[in-house]
């Protein structure tokens, strides 16, 4: 993962919302068009890499002519979870076999042996025989609940500062949540050099997209199709769902984050006030 993280990250964005087309295209399961975001997580507590997508889709889809919404089916999910989960799994590792044949994967260090076609197809083997999970969970407080969640950490790091508890002598000491056990809260202890290695495997490829958006909120069609989705679901919209009002710059960090930019870092109640600007300065290159 570490020596292709922009080959192997592409390709689960790639597998990932052509799974979800091609069910959304089946008459069987909804025959629409659908909206999704899709935002790359790599990172798990412990800081080892954890990667996976978190993806957000409408409940339904615009049909092929444009004229009407088709709503999910009435049952647990939009799609069946083990159905996606196999054809996900038979996408990626397409798209990794055909990286290979052509010499795109870095292989050397502990990958070196994959060099070998007979190594290469043991693995295979192995990630195919193993059952490829896909979570699906219903917004249980709403659609608004949902994109609050998602936008509080869509742009943090792997660690926040408040879970360092010590950093001396070395060695580094942060909290961390066990899912293993109860979500319970415990610390774990690790050299310097350690935590940065780990730190270090979630910094992204120069340039790397990690909110993409495919279908109806696709960039280059998101206007005109979510204005169609609004004509034929005249009515019918929630006023969560109604388009958002203009909003400034510090009303949104502060919707998605929490953090009011306006207001003293220190104290937290006084306001913050542009007096003045500074003019740019030139470095001394003498």
């Amino acid at each position: 993962m570490r020596c292709n993280p922009r080959l192997l990250y592409t390709g689960l964005f790639h597998s990932v919302a052509a799974t979800l087309t091609e069910f959304a295209d089946d008459p069987r399961h909804l025959g629409a068009e659908l909206g999704c975001t899709a935002v790359l997580h790599t990172w798990g507590q412990t800081l080892m890499s954890h990667v996976h997508l978190h993806c957000i889709v409408t409940g339904g889809g615009l049909s092929p002519d444009g004229t009407r919404w088709i709503a999910g089916k009435k049952r647990g999910f939009l799609f069946p979870v083990r159905a996606l989960a196999t054809v996900f799994r038979g996408k990626f590792l397409a798209r990794l076999t055909a990286a290979y044949r052509k010499g795109e994967l870095v292989l050397h260090g502990a990958c070196a042996a994959l060099t070998s076609a007979v190594e290469w197809q043991r693995l295979l083997g192995k990630l195919c025989a193993k059952p490829w999970i896909v979570y699906a969970k219903a917004p249980l407080a709403g659609p608004q609940q949902v994109l609050n969640y998602l936008g509080r950490y869509t742009y943090r790091i792997a660690i926040s500062n408040e879970r360092i508890l010590d950093c001396r002598d070395g060695v580094v000491r942060f909290r961390y949540k066990d899912y293993a056990h109860g979500h319970a809260r415990k610390e774990m202890t690790l050299s310097a050099t350690e935590f940065l290695r780990r730190f270090l495997l979630h910094v992204l490829p120069p340039g790397f997209v990690r909110v993409r958006h495919y279908g109806l909120l696709a960039n280059r069609q998101r206007t005109a199709k979510l204005a169609r989705c609004r004509e034929v679901l005249s009515g019918r919209l929630s006023p969560a769902l109604a388009p958002r009002p203009a909003e400034s710059v510090p009303e949104r960090i502060k919707r998605l984050t929490g953090v009011d930019i306006t207001r003293c870092p220190v104290c937290g109640t006084g306001p913050l006030r542009l007096i003045a600007r500074l003019a740019a300065v030139s470095p001394d290159t003498s």
